[in-house]
């Protein structure tokens, strides 16, 4: 076993932590943007969100460094890669300022269904993620 095994759930606790206050504060910008507000533009907040995503992508690559390669064998961890890509993408698009208003809705929804889907497939260790339960 390696030494950083013991690690494993405090990383594991601090990258499920960062990944739920990521996830909230993206909802919080997009409903308040939506809105009309101002505040989910500014530079803090940009800045904030940033911090939050970089200890969330290195407890992420701590916790593959940890674990062994069989785990992901069933290709779980690809899609969950393709869907944070996805949701990534989609979080830039909805925040640029030329965005019409549904526009912004249709793609900040879109980026939502992503993050759930992340987290989906997280929990379920499985690529189909939360469509593994609506078959049962």
């Amino acid at each position: 076993m390696s030494a950083m095994m013991t690690f494993y759930p405090d990383i594991k606790l601090v990258h499920m932590g960062a990944a739920m206050t990521s996830g909230t504060l993206f909802a919080l910008r997009a409903l308040a943007l939506l809105a009309g507000m101002h505040w989910p533009r500014a530079a803090a907040v940009r800045y904030l969100s940033y911090s939050i995503d970089t200890v969330l992508l290195t407890g992420a690559m701590m916790l593959l460094t940890i674990l062994p390669a069989g785990l992901f064998a069933n290709g779980w961890l690809v899609a969950k890669i393709a869907f944070l890509v996805a949701y990534v993408a989609l979080g830039i698009a909805a925040f640029r300022p030329a965005r019409g208003a549904a526009a912004r809705a249709l793609l900040m929804g879109a980026a939502v269904l992503c993050f759930l889907q992340v987290y989906g497939i997280a929990r379920a260790h499985d690529p189909l993620g939360w469509l593994l339960w609506l078959g049962n």
